[in-house]
């Protein structure tokens, strides 16, 4: 990289608001070593398009043909290549619609804990995956009585692979410890989205929907004593109740695989990084669980 001390003021000026600008649009991490100069590269396609010969007008269609065939009402010639992928979808994502159906057979096919991860990372319905790194699907004891499901991966996150190790990790872990858990020995982790939105925004809910089976399938798999919503987006996709503040503490239950398994929501770490005072709001959450799990204290 350039060393900015070279550059005049106003070339600097004009960095920083460029970067300035990546931030702002969720851009924080360099796919490639060097910048690519898109417009170098348009301007080198311009003139090899130039170049190419000019392929001579197609022949009018003679007049003698059908006025049923020349006519306005002529339908459109499709090459038959171009008809078999419009008709067999290749090349074009899915429907919504089709995806999350996608996703309920994927998930529904796994037996295992590997077997759906290997479907979650075979599945091609969530566009998500085209910009995540790593698919962030699970942490922790898959021995543990209780699991805790969170909302999608961070960028640190994105980066190991494994959920809740940024700083709002390091705050889990630190809730974990207050009742004598740990994530490795007796605690199992996932989020509801497996792959990190850009930017770290808001998952769509198109998104959650097509991501839902999974979660659903994994919480049947692992088959918790209690499940644990960590935050306002697992507990509405999960549980179906919304207004986290309202909601969190009680205890409800969740249908898996034919068994009611107990369930509680609780605030997310990273809302309690930014209100502080909510934290004795969750150590309340964790003594209940500590109570349902029979831990000692």
């Amino acid at each position: 990289m350039a060393d900015s001390s070279a550059l005049d003021p106003r070339q600097r000026d004009a960095l920083e608001a460029l970067l300035l600008f990546y931030r702002d649009a969720g851009i924080d991490l360099a796919i490639e070593e060097a910048p690519v100069d898109r417009f170098a590269a348009s301007a080198a396609e311009e003139t090899a398009r130039r170049s190419r010969p000019v392929s001579p007008e197609p022949a009018t269609p003679s007049r003698s043909r059908p006025a049923a065939l020349t006519g306005r009402g002529e339908a459109p010639r499709v090459e038959p290549a171009r008809a078999a992928v419009a008709v067999s979808g290749e090349g074009a994502p899915p429907s919504p619609e089709a995806a999350v159906l996608a996703a309920r057979e994927a998930a529904a096919a796994a037996s295992t804990l590997d077997e759906l991860r290997t479907a979650l990372e075979a599945f091609e319905g969530c566009a998500l995956k085209t910009t995540a790194s790593r698919t962030v699907f699970e942490d922790g004891s898959r021995a543990a009585r209780v699991m805790f499901v969170g909302e999608a991966p961070g960028r640190e996150e994105d980066m190991e692979g494994r959920p809740f190790v940024g700083r709002s990790g390091q705050l889990l872990d630190r809730m974990l410890a207050s009742i004598g858990l740990d994530r490795m020995a007796n605690a199992y982790i996932a989020n509801i989205i497996p792959w990190r939105p850009p930017g770290n925004r808001t998952p769509t809910p198109q998104e959650i929907a097509i991501c839902e089976p999974f979660i659903r399938r994994q919480i049947e798999l692992k088959a918790p004593d209690l499940l644990v919503c960590v935050g306002a987006p697992s507990t509405e996709t999960l549980l179906g109740l919304k207004g986290i503040t309202k909601v969190r503490g009680r205890l409800t239950t969740f249908r898996a695989g034919g068994r009611d398994i107990q369930a509680i929501a609780t605030l997310h770490p990273a809302y309690l990084l930014r209100q502080p005072a909510a934290k004795r709001l969750a150590w309340r959450d964790m003594l209940t669980i500590g109570k349902v799990l029979g831990l000692p204290g």
